[in-house]
């Protein structure tokens, strides 16, 4: 996966990105970055197309002198594909991370530590943001409640109707906050069964 960072960042286009951690003179050393819509068609990667926010960074450098420790706050707002209804949505993050480096003779990753050469004693965070971006958006990410797709959310209720006698939903826009799974289950004529029994005893 670094190898691939180092294409992706390479460009001129994350120069910015670039850190020197080898001609540091300082102990600390702190920056910040502005992430807009281009960042992420510059990066060109399928998670994450579009979004803004702010990164603060604070480079570290280890008593050994080789060793560095980066760490990240992100916070903004990317758009993402809502599972419910397919539409865009943004989708807030808030992040706290960190990245450990070492100089050595190749690059390659340890561990928790990514190796840089030491006759480089470069490294270009950005796609390192990217992740950490990626990493921050959860698994299940829908609309706030009655803003889905009214025509995708019908669809999705004619669907989850399984038989003539259950309730008609097909016409009634589902409740954005509800659970497809649980949704499905309660229409599910085994529940119905299971219920009968129940009620019998």
């Amino acid at each position: 996966m670094y190898l691939g960072t180092l294409l992706q960042c390479g460009m001129t286009k994350f120069g910015k990105y670039k850190i020197d951690l080898k001609g540091m003179q300082q102990s600390v050393v702190r920056l910040e970055y502005e992430l807009d819509n281009q960042f992420f068609m510059d990066i060109d990667a399928p998670e994450v197309g579009r979004g803004r926010g702010n990164v603060s960074l604070e480079v570290k450098k280890q008593s050994a002198g080789n060793a560095f420790e980066l760490n990240f706050d992100i916070e903004g707002t990317v758009v993402v594909q809502c599972d419910r209804c397919l539409d865009d949505m943004e989708q807030a993050i808030a992040i706290s991370d960190k990245l450990m480096v070492k100089l050595g003779t190749e690059y390659s990753e340890e561990g928790d530590w990514v190796i840089i050469p030491e006759e480089e004693g470069e490294i270009n965070v950005a796609w390192f943001i990217y992740e950490f971006i990626v990493l921050a958006i959860p698994l299940k990410h829908v609309h706030a409640p009655g803003k889905c797709n009214k025509a995708m959310a019908g669809k999705l209720n004619e669907h989850l109707r399984v038989s003539a006698d259950d309730e008609d939903i097909a016409g009634v826009e589902m409740e954005e906050d509800e659970d497809l799974e649980s949704t499905s289950q309660i229409s599910d004529p085994r529940w119905n069964e299971l219920k009968k029994i129940l009620d019998n005893n």
